[in-house]
């Protein structure tokens, strides 16, 4: 059969679109109708995503490739002048995020793994974005965290409305890191957007890196300031078990690898001393065994308000989107798994202005999840 003819079979039952979204899955959630459907596809490990306009998102490939994607074509258009990355294991070009108040021209933050002497180390960086290229690179903080490991490089940002950046460093697979301030590694990270080192963050010379906010964390990959209620929430990846939701506070101690939920890969023996210790902050909730959470976000839309709230976060290893219900006391209530039947590795999840949600995953795709509006 000719290839022009074949295609128009094909496009005539619907098996293929071109430039435009493809309905995956139905389904319904708290009352409320949803469709997902493939936006794009084809790339490689889509790790960051974030809008830089209505209709426009910029997202980072593992590999060390950023795009352009168009949410009315699904096209994705390359973007020229991304960093350098250490590009092996868990290592790369990872999250791109830009602030609440964002507009066309200003900076746009990145994390990635920088090459340090051979060895990768978690890096954060701005830019501004004109036509197709990055221009005014610069890196912020070239974390002490390098190790000769590929594992557990985070990392999330998050930005609050004073002006602030967030973002993880994992542990670098070196859990002992983790409990030693002299490092940024197992860490969360604060700086005033330009990179310069607030003066009220929680650890001053002598006590620790001035940059740290908190410490004790194994490899967060979620990361989200909630503005409603002016709090920052992160996930952290447990051994095999224990993977963790925690309200973040300054100059807390989140216990990794004194305190664990976990269980070393080798063996049915508990990681650490105990599930739970004097001076370590506990986590929200507790994933056993894991889903290795790979995002979080906290919706706020009106396109699901009956979601407003709840947590949301990709599933790596058991491959869903997993959402989480916290009572006034931030205590969790109830846990929904969406989209199982997708069989994706999804990696992060952010919400669009209309309130729809996106994600990525590592099989090269992009996704979104939409109300079903019923036929008038």
């Amino acid at each position: 059969m000719p290839k022009i003819l074949l295609l128009s079979l094909l496009l005539l039952c619907g098996l293929v679109t071109l430039g435009e979204a493809r309905l995956v899955a139905t389904g319904v959630s708290e009352g409320m109708a949803y469709e997902v459907e493939e936006v794009a596809g084809g790339l490689g490990v889509v790790w960051g995503l974030t809008f830089i306009a209505e209709n426009e998102i910029l997202l980072t490939e593992r590999e060390g490739r950023l795009q352009r994607l168009n949410l009315d074509s699904g096209e994705t258009t390359p973007v020229r002048g991304a960093p350098q990355v250490w590009h092996r294991g868990q290592g790369g070009l990872l999250d791109v995020a830009v602030p609440a108040d964002f507009v066309q021209g200003d900076w746009i933050y990145f994390t990635y793994s920088k090459d340090v002497g051979g060895q990768g180390a978690t890096t954060l960086a701005r830019a501004r974005l004109r036509d197709d290229a990055l221009v005014d690179f610069e890196n912020l903080l070239v974390t002490d965290s390098a190790t000769g490991t590929a594992r557990h490089f985070g990392s999330r940002i998050a930005f609050d409305e004073s002006g602030h950046v967030y973002f993880s460093i994992g542990d670098r697979g070196v859990r002992a890191t983790a409990q030693d301030r002299s490092n940024h590694a197992g860490t969360i990270v604060r700086l005033h957007r330009d990179g310069s080192v607030p003066a009220d963050n929680p650890f001053v010379e002598g006590e620790g890196l001035r940059e740290i906010w908190c410490y004790g964390l194994r490899n967060t990959q979620g990361l989200f300031w909630d503005r409603a209620t002016g709090r920052l929430w992160s996930n952290d990846h447990g051994p095999r078990g224990g993977d963790e939701i925690n309200l973040i506070r300054p100059g807390a101690n989140y216990g990794w690898p004194v305190v664990s939920h976990g269980k070393e890969y080798w063996g049915p023996v508990a990681v650490g001393e105990a599930t739970s210790k004097p001076g370590m902050q506990d986590p929200v909730k507790v994933f056993t065994p894991s889903i290795a959470p790979g995002s979080l976000i906290v919706y706020s839309g009106k396109a699901f308000p009956r979601w407003r709230g709840h947590l949301f976060s990709g599933a790596l290893a058991l491959r869903h989107l997993n959402r989480v219900v916290l009572d006034g006391e931030d205590k969790p209530v109830a846990e929904e798994r969406l989209l199982t039947g997708l069989g994706e590795r999804i990696r992060q999840v952010v919400e669009s202005p209309e309130g729809w949600l996106y994600f990525s995953t590592d099989s090269g795709k992009v996704f979104r999840i939409r109300p079903v509006i019923p036929a008038s």
